[in-house]
């Protein structure tokens, strides 16, 4: 019996014991794998022996699989020790502000105040403020505005509050080309949670964001 045998038994064996038992694991495989290796080499051929480096590369490799399964679990523990540690520490945000990406305008006594951020300087960056039907009430031209992030405020928002809906609109051009701008609101986180493996902020105005979401921290 061949050692390539071996292993197309080991395999089928496996196969089957896998249909039957999703929970298998890898200490179970290699307890049967060194028994159906015990049990060939007690019945070789002495004309025809094993050979002593494919016995050495299947043994080799089945404590891999076994090295892998251990080291998975470690890391997948370690994971979760780490979501954890970020909840807790997390929990300190509860109550800050936070620049995350959105388009609510910020009010307050009525001044407003939002941002975006560019990839690229650009020649104009042109602010449409629209309120809760989508319609424009107010443009403010920026003018030239170097690559990165950047704020602006809407001085004269008399009546309105953040409860009145408004939103703003950025479009930043260089030349004829318009280039990639991101809307960035002012919010407050209200809570801490997780989830799929992610911190997550409860903010008071864009509901639950990634962590990995946040620009900047007021």
């Amino acid at each position: 019996m061949a050692v390539d045998t071996v292993t197309n038994n080991f395999t089928n064996l496996n196969a089957k014991s896998s249909a039957k038992d999703a929970a298998t694991t890898a200490a179970e495989s290699s307890e049967r794998f060194l028994k159906l290796l015990v049990a060939q080499m007690q019945n070789q051929d002495p004309l025809n022996p094993m050979d002593n480096a494919q016995v050495t590369s299947q043994i080799a490799q089945i404590n891999t699989v076994s090295g892998i399964e251990k080291l998975n679990g470690t890391v997948g523990s370690l994971s979760t020790q780490f979501l954890q540690m970020q909840a807790v520490q997390g929990a300190s945000l509860v109550g800050r502000e936070v620049i995350v990406p959105g388009n609510k305008m910020d009010i307050d006594d009525g001044k407003g105040q939002g941002g975006f951020q560019i990839d690229a300087a650009a020649d104009n960056v042109k602010i449409e403020i629209q309120n809760a039907a989508g319609q424009t009430i107010k443009t403010v031209n920026l003018g030239a505005q170097g690559a990165g992030m950047h704020s602006f405020d809407w001085a004269d928002a008399g009546s309105y509050d953040n409860t009145s809906g408004i939103t703003f609109k950025v479009t930043a051009t260089s030349g004829s080309n318009t280039l990639k701008s991101t809307a960035l609101m002012r919010d407050k986180v209200t809570a801490i949670s997780t989830a799929n493996n992610n911190l997550v902020l409860d903010l008071e105005k864009a509901g639950g964001v990634n962590y990995d979401q946040v620009k900047a921290f007021n």
